[in-house]
């Protein structure tokens, strides 16, 4: 008898969704907007950065390995890669990957509660803070800011750090030492050595057009200690006063005072230092910031400079302090006063704003009737400066690294110039920009608003516009600060160290702070 094939028991088919993920971060395509798969990708890294998921040194998986575990175009993950590189959080090597190098700074979701204005800014703790903005800073006020916690930090004077070349370091640290005897372990020249010498000739040749003989070179730790050797020196020469530019660097003044010189004030307008004032005032010598005036942002002008030049052969003399010549984007580049007038001017310049701080290395040359009492003066401070580190600095000069990496940077702080004007523009619309041409920084100068009749309110100062910004997480400086003489109030904002992400959110804290304090915008 024919018996009908048995049939599987029926049951209903649903489709079957296939969801396309990875592992990595436990990512997956189905969290991202339709048209931003590449923003949304930057972000969710940008996230696992900031809260410690990727922390520095990891290593992020390949473009093309990431782009197939989510089933998307190789495009996609190469452009979040590189939106990441250009906020400075990760950095390509090659074959070696790309790595975390940097975190961001952290956004809370809502802005920071607005307290009365002259509370003082909490910790993370709840326990109150040290208010650093006063009228009156005193000469611990620059410690006292670094050590204040802020959102987002927009300090003047502070370069990209994250961009500091650990590897190109470690490899010229490596090849200095597979070189050196065993004498060069022992004490050296005073001077600095040989090698960190001739390469800040060659590099002050190629890059600033001055022309000096290596052994007039003195090493230094930094512009700070170039100014208090300088202080040492001309005081046992006679000389007591130094004027100084005004507006001019706080810190500066402060070190000048330090080792009891004067520092009476030379007004600066669109030109640079007032010429005619300085004769006025008679100080023997003058301390300036001619290639980017700090902090107006002004370049002294090419008449300016032939009057500070004619003052100075009729027996005055320039202490050149080459502050922020080589981060120049939209202006082409301004001879150095040593150049053109070598025997009358004092030339200081530093790595401090191109490579880091921490290394604590810089250049000073003096007129020759300077120079024996300078190198006394730096060998009875510290015996000269270690010689491992300039081994290794001179090694980067001489490669062109250092070079390389100027040319990187000054790509990155255009942007991020460029977006801090952009956000001053939408949050402080009626702040006036100085400085853009050039520099890590720019000074924002406000109408202040005015009593009834008219007069400027005295009670209104950019010293408590600092306080109420850093009330709101950012911090700033005051424009005062760098002043001896009254100025329209303003801040001195950095850029160099902040993603243009982490910039965007300052300013808008500042607008949230100005709108607190004067009542304006």
């Amino acid at each position: 008898m024919h018996r009908p094939h048995s049939q599987p028991p029926s049951r209903s088919v649903t489709p079957r969704t296939e969801v396309y993920g990875a592992d990595f971060l436990q990512l997956t395509v189905d969290d991202a907007p339709k048209g931003e798969l590449s923003g949304w990708l930057a972000g969710q890294l940008r996230r696992a950065i900031s809260d410690g998921r990727l922390p520095v040194g990891s290593r992020l998986p390949a473009t093309r390995t990431l782009a197939a575990e989510l089933h998307v175009s190789r495009g996609v993950v190469t452009e979040a890669y590189q939106r990441l590189t250009e906020d400075g959080h990760v950095a390509g090597h090659g074959r070696a990957g790309t790595t975390v190098v940097a975190a961001p700074v952290s956004v809370p979701e809502r802005p920071a509660p607005v307290r009365q204005f002259g509370a003082p800014p909490t910790t993370t703790t709840g326990t109150a803070a040290r208010t650093p903005f006063t009228d009156q800073p005193g000469p611990d006020v620059f410690d006292v800011v670094r050590a204040t916690p802020a959102r987002v930090d927009l300090s003047p004077g502070v370069p990209d750090l994250a961009s500091f070349p650990r590897a190109a370091w470690l490899r010229a640290e490596r090849a200095v030492l597979g070189t050196l005897a065993a004498s060069d372990f022992g004490y050296g020249d005073p001077r600095g050595t040989p090698a960190l010498r001739q390469a800040v000739a060659n590099w002050l040749a190629r890059n600033r057009g001055i022309t000096v003989d290596p052994g007039r070179i003195v090493v230094v730790a930094g512009t700070a200690q170039t100014l208090g050797l300088l202080a040492q020196v001309l005081t046992r020469h006679g000389i007591s006063d130094v004027a100084v530019e005004d507006p001019g660097s706080l810190g500066a003044r402060q070190h000048l005072r330090h080792w009891g010189m004067r520092t009476p004030p030379v007004p600066v307008d669109a030109d640079g230092i007032r010429v005619d004032a300085l004769r006025a005032d008679g100080a023997p010598a003058v301390l300036v910031t001619p290639a980017h005036q700090f902090p107006t942002g002004v370049v002294l002008g090419g008449e300016r400079r032939r009057e500070l030049m004619a003052w100075a052969q009729d027996g005055g003399l320039i202490i050149e302090d080459d502050y922020d010549a080589e981060h120049r984007y939209d202006r082409p580049p301004v001879a150095a006063l040593r150049s053109m007038l070598a025997e009358h001017v004092c030339y200081a310049g530093s790595v401090s704003k191109l490579l880091a701080p921490a290394l604590r290395v810089g250049w000073v040359v003096v007129p020759a009737e300077y120079h024996d009492a300078l190198v006394d003066a730096k060998r009875f401070t510290d015996l000269g400066n270690a010689a491992l580190p300039q081994l290794a600095l001179a090694h980067l000069m001489e490669s062109g690294e250092l070079e390389r990496l100027l040319r990187t940077l000054r790509r990155r702080h255009r942007a991020r110039r460029d977006a801090m004007i952009a956000a001053v523009a939408e949050h402080l619309p009626g702040a006036v920009v100085r400085g853009a041409a050039a520099g890590l920084h720019l000074t924002v100068t406000f109408d202040a608003p005015t009593t009834g009749g008219g007069v400027t309110d005295p009670g209104i100062t950019d010293t408590a516009l600092a306080t109420a910004a850093l009330a709101h997480g950012v911090k700033v400086q005051p424009l005062s600060w760098h002043s001896q003489t009254p100025q329209p109030p303003g801040l001195v904002l950095g850029y160099a160290a902040s993603t243009p992400t982490a910039i965007a959110d300052g300013i808008a804290g500042i607008g949230r702070a100005l709108r607190s304090v004067w009542g304006v915008l």
